[in-house]
């Protein structure tokens, strides 16, 4: 900590909040969202709140810059932002404050952007704001992106959001809450949907930002490692209220509350003081014969190019992956490194350029889709995002019976019976067979997720990224009921990750993918503590928690 920064945290904080109550009008009724909280952030102070779903983070966030939905009201206390009161403030005292004072980092950076908009006009909107136009205006735009860490700022002004990486959308956000010239940054979960290497360049660079020009920071985030590693200071909540403050050190190594011990158990680079420690070793074991083998298998994208033709965009080369009777077998790697496209062609949503994919010994690529139907009995699918699965219109019974239905297997009175069967087996009590998706939450969709994929009596789930979507906590709750339905039915699992804290957490085996090449596999209790390649070193030493405990990042 400079000295700089220490004089300016002195002097009375940047934001300031006492006793602050906010609700949600339901039925007539203020529901309490955030009950008696005390917080503030000084100038040039990194801030962390931590919490999962449903604690009181964003709540608080968006009631500090007065953007709370229709029906979310203050009801008691003060939010003081730069000296002005923000609690029942005015809509143009709002406005005044927004972008020059306080710059918000929504969490989705798809739904942060206007996709119709190229990136230049987006940051050129909030530039004008300050009243510059023209060259001047065009000047600045270029000169944030560049200070937002985004490479070749000219080209990426003229593109439009979909033409960029996740990385790359959420570095043109911060660019966007930078244009204002702000004192406070809000960061809403800013990295929960990036690859770990990518997260920590982000972070790297916010924390930059904290220290060289002393904007402050206040990070929405569900992950306590990643607070310990960047925070000045930790406010947990449970609940709507505040449960335990205090500074990295005291929060990781001195927990008070119960709650702030389970989020540390959450977090397993923090509970294993700073190291992955993979559950499962399987060094000189003989392995289970595959389930599934993928010999070789390349893929190739046609690009159409307007200067230079139709050209091919090759997306894996040469790819080789077995996935143990059993067992886990994980796919690790950055966005865009083939992971995805690896999971498609072995599920026969796509077909190999070249290469072979089998599936219990017999071949799966190459067939038809009617040759293949049978075969997919044996091998199912469970999306990332729970809340885009399953369909709002159906009832948890729809959607599990769905896939018997489709099959033509059993009547009503035994598929009524088997989706009570799967419930059962995933955790969740019967009366939620007649609940909508709108009434559960994120764990309780992904396990009726999971219940669906179970219901052929598959041999073999492809997960792809099954818990990236979910809290810390939630998170854990999923994996370990994986752990228990791979026990209880023999089930085989294709794991696609880019947490590699989650990937230790279940997988006996893993192959790291970058750029369509695997450039190590193997158990992963190898892998992971005597990595080769030096991508899958980098890959370890991004995992948040690290700082926090003294171990080199």
């Amino acid at each position: 900590m400079t000295p700089a920064k220490d004089s300016r945290r002195t002097i009375t904080p940047l934001v300031q909040i006492t006793g602050l109550d906010v609700g949600y009008v339901r039925h007539r009724t203020v529901v309490p969202a955030v009950v008696g909280l005390d917080l503030t952030v000084a100038h040039g102070e990194i801030v962390a709140i931590v919490g999962e779903s449903g604690s009181g983070k964003t709540t608080t966030a968006n009631a500090v810059i007065g953007l709370l939905p229709e029906n979310g009201r203050i009801t008691a206390g003060s939010a003081i932002v730069d000296g002005v009161e923000t609690a029942g403030a005015r809509e143009r005292t709002l406005r005044a404050l927004r972008g020059s004072v306080v710059g918000l980092i929504p969490q989705d950076p798809m739904t942060g952007l206007n996709p119709t908009k190229r990136i230049g006009a987006q940051i050129a909107e909030v530039v004008r704001l300050r009243g510059l136009r023209g060259a001047s205006a065009q000047a600045e735009v270029l000169e944030f992106l560049d200070r937002a860490g985004v490479s070749d700022p000219v080209l990426r002004a003229r593109q439009y959001p979909h033409e960029l990486s996740g990385g790359l959308r959420q570095r043109v956000l911060i660019a966007i809450a930078l244009a204002g010239r702000p004192k406070l940054i809000i960061a809403d979960e800013p990295t929960s949907a990036l690859d770990v290497t990518v997260q920590k360049r982000i972070l790297d660079h916010l924390s930059e930002l904290a220290r060289d020009e002393g904007i402050s920071l206040l990070i929405i985030t569900h992950d306590l490692a990643v607070a310990a590693d960047r925070a000045d200071k930790i406010v947990v909540m449970q609940h709507g209220r505040k449960v335990e403050e205090g500074v990295p050190a005291q929060i990781r190594d001195a927990p008070r509350q119960p709650y702030t011990k389970q989020l540390i158990n959450a977090a397993p680079s923090l509970a294993d003081h700073g190291r992955i420690v993979p559950r499962f070793d399987v060094r000189g074991q003989t392995a289970p014969e595959p389930i599934l083998t993928m010999t070789s298998v390349s893929k190739t994208f046609p690009i159409n190019d307007a200067r230079r033709g139709q050209r091919g965009f090759n997306a894996l080369e040469q790819v080789s992956i077995s996935v143990p009777r059993g067992q886990t077998h994980a796919l690790v790697g950055e966005s865009g490194c083939g992971k995805t496209t690896t999971l498609r062609i072995a599920l026969g949503l796509e077909a190999p350029t070249s290469g072979a994919v089998h599936l219990e010994g017999a071949q799966f690529s190459g067939l038809s889709w009617r040759e293949q139907r049978p075969l997919r009995r044996k091998a199912q699918l469970v999306h990332q995002d729970p809340f885009a699965t399953l369909d709002p219109k159906f009832t948890v019974v729809q959607s599990i019976t769905e896939p018997l239905v489709s099959f033509g297997i059993g009547n009503r009175s035994s598929r009524q019976a088997r989706a009570r069967e799967l419930l059962d087996q995933v955790a969740l009590p019967e009366s939620y067979l007649d609940r909508l998706p709108s009434e559960l939450s994120g764990g309780q969709r992904q396990r009726v997720a999971i219940a669906r994929a179970l219901a052929l009596g598959p041999d073999l789930l492809m997960l792809d990224e099954p818990v990236s979507a979910l809290d810390a906590l939630v998170q854990g709750q999923i994996l370990s009921l994986l752990a228990d339905l791979q026990s209880r039915l023999g089930l085989s699992y294709l794991f696609v990750s880019h947490d590699l804290s989650v990937v230790a957490q279940i997988a006996h085996t893993v192959s790291v993918m970058s750029r369509g090449r695997v450039v190590e596999d193997g158990p992963v209790a190898e892998v992971f503590t005597n990595p080769q390649n030096a991508y899958t070193q980098e890959l370890l030493e991004a995992i948040p928690g690290r700082r926090a405990t003294g171990i080199p990042a």
